[in-house]
């Protein structure tokens, strides 16, 4: 049944969209955990790092991170905690420049590179002679994730994914990034990919030219740099081809997707249509949650993430 009716409720103490939003953030804690560190030489030149929790030999889970996300983002470290805990041998992609190092080339990542995370899945299965169990995705990454399922259709080697606050339509998110408390996240996020750019670009010539400080919503900085630097005519044409709607249809592997409705990174009617989803496909619409946040409990001292539960009931359905 592609759209079900969610279980989840948002804690009485997390009224709106922005405060679910900005509460992991701030409170979630980030446990301590073994991790063992690898990198992926890239046929271009460039690199890739992934970082893996749990026994060898067990199922595999990937995650990929949201814009800007890193093993400091609220969900990282917590959700390799549980996936290594509850029996599943857990990696997370850290997109190019996003594991604390700048990568060597001008190019970066980018919201549809499925490419980059086709090239990480047959790498797992030649290194580790199996194949990833399941994959989640937040945002960005979830964005990336849906296209990949949906140019893959059939042929995808993965059993189980899920995705979390996916930007389905670019342009409708960053024209809504652009209004109101929102422009907050727009602000933070623009600040951060601002700062890895001129990092990197102290190390290497960057072929373009750029002012940065006349750079103050996504759409500016997808046009200058995001498009160019990865073979987009402008934002637009980036938008338009890399946006994940347009690929659900052919989707053939069982697909959860949990979004808040009024997602505070995106407008109400950003999400598909039940007519859009395949049988494969599930979409969990609940009024609540914020943007990756889906925090519950009944005050804040115990509170517990949605996204954890309904993964592991997810990844757990597939295995009997």
């Amino acid at each position: 049944m592609p759209l079900v009716q969610s279980a989840y409720s948002p804690p009485w103490w997390l009224p709106g969209h922005h405060l679910p939003t900005l509460w992991p953030s701030f409170f979630r804690p980030r446990p301590d955990i073994p991790l063992i560190r690898e990198r992926v030489e890239l046929e271009d030149g460039d690199f890739l790092d992934l970082s893996w929790c749990g026994g060898a030999g067990r199922p595999i889970v990937l995650l990929l991170h949201g814009l800007e996300g890193s093993l400091h983002s609220h969900y990282a470290k917590p959700l390799l905690k549980l996936l290594s805990e509850s029996g599943y041998l857990a990696c997370m992609l850290h997109f190019r420049g996003c594991s604390g190092e700048p990568n060597r080339l001008p190019r970066s990542y980018h919201s549809g590179d499925s490419a980059e995370l086709q090239t990480i899945i047959e790498y797992i299965e030649n290194s580790r002679q199996q194949t990833v169990f399941g994959m989640i995705g937040f945002s960005l990454g979830g964005n990336v994730l849906l296209k990949w399922l949906g140019e893959q259709g059939a042929e995808a080697a993965v059993e189980r994914a899920m995705a979390v606050s996916v930007p389905f339509l670019l342009n409708e998110a960053a024209d809504r990034l652009n209004q109101g408390f929102s422009r907050l996240y727009q602000r933070h996020l623009l600040n951060s990919l601002k700062e890895k750019y001129r990092e990197k670009f102290s190390r290497i010539p960057s072929p373009l030219q750029v002012d940065l400080n006349q750079i103050r919503t996504f759409r500016q900085f997808d046009e200058q740099i995001t498009a160019p630097l990865h073979g987009f005519s402008g934002a637009d044409d980036y938008y338009r081809r890399c946006s994940s709607r347009q690929f659900l249809p052919a989707i053939r592997t069982p697909t959860l997707i949990l979004h808040d409705r009024h997602d505070p990174f995106m407008w109400a009617s950003t999400p598909p249509e039940e007519n859009e989803l395949p049988p494969e496909v599930t979409l969990e619409l609940p009024n609540g949650g914020g943007h990756g946040g889906f925090a519950y409990g009944v005050t804040p001292s115990v509170t517990r993430y949605w996204t954890d539960k309904r993964l592991l009931e997810w990844l757990n359905s597939a295995r009997g």
